[in-house]
């Protein structure tokens, strides 16, 4: 029962701590204040999640702009088409979510906060211009906003090719 309770995560410098919810503060309130100059939404939830990913682990291979940008992508794609296909109901988004996860993973563009994706879709009903505006959009900003800050703080952003 212990090993419930127990933090695998190392802990981190307060400069780290700190830097990490900057960063998250930083770019969703960009993408939160374009989306009111351009009148146009570029923000959903599931993008406070790769925040956490884009400004706390940076070097994980879930946070890389492939995996978050395609994530958000394929998981939108996928919750829009069976959206088109199925009655709204929790057995469908259940199956984008199953579905979701594993075209990220054949693909390898693994991004967990992608995987609610397809409930943002079924809970909202947006047509497919929502792959756009606000997922490719928004998702393209994180990216942009997590590049920027890191370099400016000397982190290395994105990882190089091994």
């Amino acid at each position: 029962m212990l090993t419930f309770f127990t933090r695998h995560q190392p802990a981190q410098p307060a400069k780290a701590v700190i830097m990490a919810g900057i960063g998250g503060l930083l770019a969703i309130g960009a993408v939160g204040a374009l989306s009111v100059y351009a009148n146009a939404p570029l923000i959903m939830a599931p993008f406070g999640a790769s925040c956490v990913l884009l400004f706390s682990v940076p070097a994980s291979p879930l946070s890389q702009p492939i995996n978050v940008i395609g994530g958000h992508v394929l998981s939108t794609m996928v919750g829009l088409a069976l959206r088109m296909a199925f009655p709204n109901e929790w057995w469908a988004a259940a199956l984008a979510v199953g579905l979701a996860i594993a075209v990220m993973a054949a693909l390898r563009v693994t991004h967990p906060p992608a995987g609610a994706d397809p409930l943002v879709v079924f809970s909202s009903d947006p047509e497919w211009d929502f792959l756009f505006m606000p997922t490719l959009a928004g998702a393209v900003m994180l990216v942009g906003a997590a590049t920027l800050f890191h370099r400016a703080n000397g982190t290395p952003y994105p990882m190089e090719k091994v």
